[in-house]
């Protein structure tokens, strides 16, 4: 069966690597935060100017001048600094954010990324998306394999404004783990009951599959 919201983030936890500098963006990537491995060290990052963020708090724990960058409450763990967004931003495109999570409306077999705008809809801001696919060296995708109608959201082109080009090295969706490779994209995993086929059936992008296809392990 397709993984929720909460699993995605369960399944990305695991890129987690010891002594890094994460940032995790709106929706899905926040909740990355709730499953960190107890066995690493790991400070998250938000780009309006927070480092060392933690899990969300528990209701009625909430304080609410501190928040993410999608304006929601956070907690912050021993030692967490807060800075202005010029010094965020430094940060950012000096390269020091080790891996940044970001979730999509569409990415293309070649790794391009649209999250940022849908064409006739008001937006409020692009964010600091566009610096972050053109400063981190490890870039994940967490999102939902289609939209609500049913169509693939992993595609040969992406169709919406282009957030950053070839920057996308892997994808955590509710039905598959994917690679982004010179050669195309790779199916690494599957969810827990979801077929190779039906994989195929919800991705737009051709698919390389080579071997033995394991089960996610949430």
């Amino acid at each position: 069966m397709a993984l929720n919201k909460n699993q995605i983030a369960q399944r990305i936890a695991k890129e987690l690597r010891n002594n890094t500098y994460v940032n995790l963006g709106i929706g899905i990537p926040t909740l990355v935060a709730n499953y960190i491995p107890e066995e690493i060290n790991v400070e998250f990052q938000s780009e309006n100017g927070v480092l060392g963020m933690g899990p969300f708090p528990f209701e009625g724990e909430e304080d609410a001048d501190m928040i993410n960058a999608g304006k929601q409450t956070i907690t912050t763990l021993p030692g967490a600094v807060i800075f202005d967004s010029a010094t965020s931003f430094a940060m950012i495109r000096g390269q020091h954010v080790h891996l940044t999570v970001l979730g999509a409306m569409e990415v293309s077999e070649n790794g391009d990324i649209a999250n940022w705008k849908i064409p006739g809809k008001m937006v409020k801001g692009m964010g600091g998306a566009m610096d972050l696919v053109a400063s981190s060296e490890n870039i994940i995708v967490a999102m939902m394999h289609t939209n609500r109608k049913g169509e693939s959201k992993i595609l040969k082109k992406c169709k919406l404004p282009i957030t950053g080009i070839n920057c996308v090295n892997k994808i955590v969706s509710d039905l598959a783990v994917l690679e982004i490779t010179k050669e195309g994209i790779r199916l690494l995993e599957r969810a827990p009951g979801v077929s190779i086929e039906d994989i195929k059936k919800a991705t737009e992008a051709n698919l390389i599959i080579k071997g033995n296809i394991p089960e996610m392990i949430i």
